[in-house]
């Protein structure tokens, strides 16, 4: 059952982005907040197919903690679900992402019109310095810059991989920075064709304000955002009878 739920909500969810992608064309002849609030209609769509296709609900507490304008917010990484799900919870989100994303046809051409910020990761310092412009203008207009500090995703539980360019952000930027913590990625697993039913769970923590030292705001992103995570893996271990780290796999779920 676990299986086919899988197989059909996997079919289902590219489909529909494909119908969605169709859909928003038009919209590239209008201005970005409208063609934005498409994309956060086909986020909410592909969330409702988790729920009724796989079974996968989501509860999200914190959210009176956004704070309004532009904002830096560092996420957790452990799945393809935050590169989406996250959209509904901002006016106006902008990511982070690897320039290369941006030359992919038809889905490049919706990076540039959402107005992300491409960063060259090959390109050293200037790239750095290019990124940070692009990500000024974003965060002045007001919107809401969400980047995942570890650059990549993690597996649940993995020990923390964070970047340091999340703290140039911070100090740049000269906003709040709003940490978020998730277990989806026991749900969601990365390079994993299994969805497992149950409820992912995120935790929008207590906004960052700016201004402190580097060396600092990267201890403190990082520590509320593990400490957090670490709780509602736990939270989702229990409830999917997956064991602790060094625990045997015993009450292992079967397919």
């Amino acid at each position: 059952m676990l299986i086919l739920r899988s197989l059909l909500f996997n079919i289902a969810f590219y489909v529909n982005i494909i119908l969605w992608m169709i859909m928003l064309l038009p919209t590239f002849l209008l201005p970005r907040r409208v063609f934005m609030r498409g994309v956060q209609a086909w986020a909410c769509s592909s969330l409702w197919l988790l729920r009724v296709v796989a079974g996968i609900r989501v509860e999200i507490s914190g959210r009176e903690r956004i704070p309004a304008g532009g904002l830096l917010v560092a996420a957790k990484h452990q799945s393809l679900w935050e590169t989406f799900a996250l959209l509904p919870l901002f006016d106006d989100p902008t990511f982070i992402l690897k320039r290369e994303l941006m030359w992919i046809p038809v889905f490049g051409w919706f990076t540039w019109k959402a107005d992300c910020v491409p960063v060259n990761r090959k390109a050293g310092s200037q790239a750095l310095i290019r990124m940070m412009a692009r990500a000024h203008e974003e965060v002045d207009e007001g919107r809401q810059l969400v980047i995942f500090p570890e650059g990549t995703r993690r597996p649940p539980g993995a020990p923390p991989a964070y970047k340091f360019g999340v703290s140039h952000l911070y100090q740049n930027l000269g906003v709040p920075c709003l940490p978020i913590a998730l277990n989806s990625g026991l749900y969601w697993p990365r390079r994993e064709f299994i969805r497992r039913p149950g409820t992912i769970r995120v935790e929008i923590l207590e906004p960052i304000p700016s201004g402190l030292p580097r060396d600092a705001f990267f201890r403190q992103m990082q520590d509320v955002i593990e400490s957090a995570s670490d709780r509602l893996l736990a939270e989702g271990r229990r409830e999917l009878g997956l064991p602790s780290p060094g625990e045997p796999a015993t009450n292992f779920p079967k397919a």
